[in-house]
């Protein structure tokens, strides 16, 4: 196994870093999945569902990266900003410098400013360019349940280290976007499953009904209100039923409604929601699905030298984004699985960061796409940083 060693100083220097070089681009940049941002692209190719995933999936798989020549702007990404935001107030805790609190504050404030236009029931985001999958098409800024419900994390975050009153009640008017205006997929007397759009669509996204139902039970906890404890644990009892015999989900429901299958960062996104559910609920009922959960996660997502797996089948391409989702997952875990945290953020820094302050997106097998992507690359890595040098002072 590669070498664990890594200090706090290390990680307090790469973060700063880190959040200079996106700072200095008022945390604007492009993403993954922004190809239809590109006006040549959008008129070439933005008129059929199947021309627009090309478009998309082109773009996000050449080996360079395309977007400035397709004139595609740089833009502020409210999932982006709520990760830095988290970063920023783990960065707090870990070293009670004051200056990292007013920052995530000042993100939050602009996130307000940010919100998906239209007349919902509450408060929502999404991402600021139209986005074709296999199951539905979304014009830019239509709100979605996984952005509002990171948005809604760490609007909770800021609320548990500053009290103000105006975070909680932001998270709130959240939860009512998610119970009234997304599309019910499926609903029995003790499962829920929401859609992942305020759209017509049948694609069940399997992190997003235990994000909802984990940001609800945090709310509830917050306020002390329980208006939404059987709902959270019915979009909990979906999720957890769909687990398989050896501890893995699947992407979708049914399975086949995607090529995703076991994936790396959407496992993690379903261990942290249920990780906290437990935490917050004080309910310990699914505790063997969880530890069922991430040991699949560390047996068959990471290898040995920390690089992410892209699905648990499927070794390449070793995606940024998956070794912060370790990060995150295992910086909690320490004593269960030594070191697996600082060894996937060893990996990272030594194999996809550049000293400017930057993180790259992905390492192939014969070669490395190194430009930076300012939310899935540096807004992640900053958030799982932050997350370890947190656990690694307590």
């Amino acid at each position: 196994m590669a070498s664990t060693v890594i200090t706090p100083g290390e990680i307090e220097r790469a973060l700063e870093k880190t959040y200079r070089w996106s700072r200095a681009r008022d945390y604007r940049g492009h993403t993954k999945h922004d190809a239809l941002n590109s006006p040549l692209l959008n008129i070439a190719l933005g008129w059929s569902k199947w021309t627009r995933i090309l478009a998309i999936q082109g773009v996000m798989r050449f080996p360079v990266n395309l977007r400035p020549l397709l004139l595609m702007p740089k833009t502020v990404n409210p999932k982006g900003l709520a990760l830095f935001a988290m970063g920023l107030i783990d960065r707090y805790r870990a070293t009670g410098e004051r200056r990292h609190l007013e920052e995530a504050e000042a993100l939050l404030g602009r996130l307000l400013t940010l919100r998906s236009p239209g007349n919902w029931s509450g408060n929502c985001w999404g991402y600021p360019y139209p986005w074709q999958d296999l199951g539905f098409f979304a014009p830019s800024h239509t709100p979605n349940a996984v952005v509002t419900c990171f948005v809604g994390e760490a609007f909770l975050e800021a609320y548990r280290e500053t009290g103000n009153a105006l975070y909680l009640a932001t998270v709130k008017s959240a939860a009512a976007f998610l119970l009234k205006d997304l599309t019910v997929l499926k609903e029995t007397k003790d499962e829920l499953c929401l859609a992942y759009m305020p759209l017509p669509m049948a694609m069940r996204v399997m992190d997003v009904s235990i994000l909802i139902g984990t940001l609800l039970t945090q709310y509830d906890a917050l306020s002390g209100e329980q208006a939404h404890r059987q709902t959270a644990q019915r979009l909990l009892n979906y999720v957890i039923r769909q687990q398989t015999d050896y501890g893995a989900w699947y992407y979708t429901d049914p399975a086949e409604a995607s090529p995703i299958r076991h994936d790396n960062y959407h496992t993690g996104f379903i261990l942290d929601a249920l990780w906290r559910y437990m935490q917050v609920s004080n309910d310990c009922g699914w505790k063997d699905n969880y530890r069922r959960g991430i040991e699949f996660y560390a047996k068959h997502l990471f290898n040995s030298d920390g690089s992410p797996r892209w699905m648990s089948d499927r070794d390449y391409p070793h995606d940024i984004h998956g070794a912060a989702q370790g990060i995150i997952t295992f910086s909690r875990h320490r004593e269960e699985y030594p070191a697996k945290a600082e060894v996937i953020a060893r990996w990272a820094l030594d194999n996809m960061y550049h000293d400017a302050g930057r993180f790259y997106y992905q390492e192939e097998r014969f070669y490395k796409k190194r430009f930076t992507l300012m939310r899935w690359c540096n807004a992640w890595m900053a958030r799982a940083l932050a997350r370890l040098l947190v656990s690694m002072k307590e």
